[in-house]
């Protein structure tokens, strides 16, 4: 039986988590990747009831402090859900596909029922209630960019283009909700290891993950999609735009698992990995390599893995 101090201590670190993300816009986006880990750590250590009773009640004072804004109290559950999830599959065995894919599918049928409640609810469609949703965020969006510094001329673009952004983001919303969900499910699963294993918890042995490799016909459905997109047709490139966007994540997890086998080989100092991996989750640049050299590993073969099982 769980101590009344853990799931005090669960619900605390969650609203922590929570404070930070809707006080430090900027930070608190990375911080809301951290949101499921208390509820993950205290489902592993104390079982299932602690655990939805922190998610529980940390969900009620969530919705309290948000009051009406009903698609971000959406987001914060299927975060919470993402942890539970988590830690209920991680003594089962599976694989680190099969958890990653349980995970995010949970939270993202959770996700679009909630969603269907609050568009019942409001009397709005849930095409409509997202796209409100995704107006008002871009205005909160370009308000930040004005007292950031940004050029009053840059600022008018943006402004100008507002509808148009507005247009694609809502259309490849699915993709990213579900990009959203592989990640978070992805760094939780990272995370949470260690901070496990240094408590002497149960870990899930999901092999050297720094080895990992999409199946290999993955590459085919990428290739396919992103040929939908030079289709002359708005509802083709759609579809080709949300399965670019879900595939190219994929090859994200496998393109960051070749940078970690090369930081693992040549020993880098945990400092300079942790600035590494800062600046490939800053810079857009540096994003698109890693998730080239995911996508062009199966020809390329940059870890030589056939070669070391050989040896």
């Amino acid at each position: 039986m769980a101590h009344p101090r853990d799931i005090a201590t669960g619900i605390a670190a969650t609203l922590l988590v929570f404070a930070t993300i809707l006080m430090l816009p900027i930070i608190g986006f990375f911080c809301a990747m951290l949101l499921p880990l208390p509820v993950l750590f205290y489902r592993v250590k104390c079982g299932r009831k602690p655990a939805w009773i922190i998610a529980g009640v940390s969900a009620a004072i969530m919705a309290a402090v948000l009051g009406s804004a009903a698609v971000d109290m959406v987001v914060f559950v299927e975060l919470l859900l993402i942890g539970l999830v988590l830690g209920g599959l991680y003594p089962r065995g599976y694989s680190v596909e099969r958890t990653l894919l349980s995970a995010s599918a949970a939270a993202l049928g959770a996700a679009l029922a909630g969603l269907l409640v609050f568009s019942v609810a409001s009397g709005m469609g849930p095409v409509e209630l997202i796209s409100t949703y995704v107006a008002q965020n871009l205005r909160v969006t370009l308000d930040v960019y004005r007292q950031m510094g940004m050029s009053i001329e840059t600022v008018e673009r943006i402004e100008g283009s507002l509808d148009q952004i507005r247009f694609v983001l809502v259309r490849i919303l699915p993709s990213l909700a579900a990009a959203g969900a592989l990640i978070v499910s992805w760094a939780c699963l990272l995370l949470s290891r260690p901070m496990l294993r240094r408590r002497g918890l149960p870990v899930p042995d999901f092999g050297a993950l720094n080895r990992w490799r999409a199946p290999e016909p993955l590459v085919w459905g990428a290739i396919a999609f992103g040929a939908m997109l030079l289709v002359p047709l708005q509802g083709v490139k759609i579809i080709g735009m949300n399965g670019v966007i879900v595939l190219m994540t994929v090859y994200f997890f496998q393109g960051i698992a070749i940078v970690s086998f090369f930081f693992e080989k040549k020993q880098l100092p945990v400092a300079l990995r942790f600035i590494l991996y800062s600046l490939i989750a800053i810079q857009q640049m540096l994003l698109l390599v890693v998730i080239g050299c995911g996508f062009f590993d199966m020809w390329l073969n940059f870890r030589k893995l056939e070669t070391n099982r050989s040896e």
